[in-house]
């Protein structure tokens, strides 16, 4: 697929292989290669896992691995708590001056 450039985009790089990280992190992290994602505009056509130059919101050039266009935001605070509610119920009570015993 090929993207064209001007395309909002997720890019995908290895900043520091597993032999190139320090000694003195936990041993979980030791063994993990340092990645980076990062979206930003595509600043010339190019195909779905290639390697592609885009620009960040914030203005710096990057050079990575094209994974994903259009990318959004897809998490959320997980399911409904009711414990999380009454607390929220008892706090405005409690802001307001009231007591609660008025529940």
């Amino acid at each position: 697929m090929i993207v064209k450039k001007g395309t909002w985009v997720r890019v995908h790089d290895i900043v520091l292989t597993v032999k190139e990280r320090v000694d003195n992190l936990p041993k979980d992290t030791q063994n993990l290669p340092l990645e980076m994602w990062t979206k930003g505009i595509l600043l010339d056509d190019a195909k779905l896992g290639d390697r592609a130059k885009i620009r960040t919101i914030t203005g710096r050039e990057i050079y990575a691995k094209l994974i994903e266009v259009n990318p959004y935001y897809d998490h959320d605070y997980g399911k409904h708590v009711p414990q999380l509610m009454k607390i929220g119920e008892q706090l405005r009570i409690l802001l307001a001056g009231g007591d609660l015993d008025e529940l």
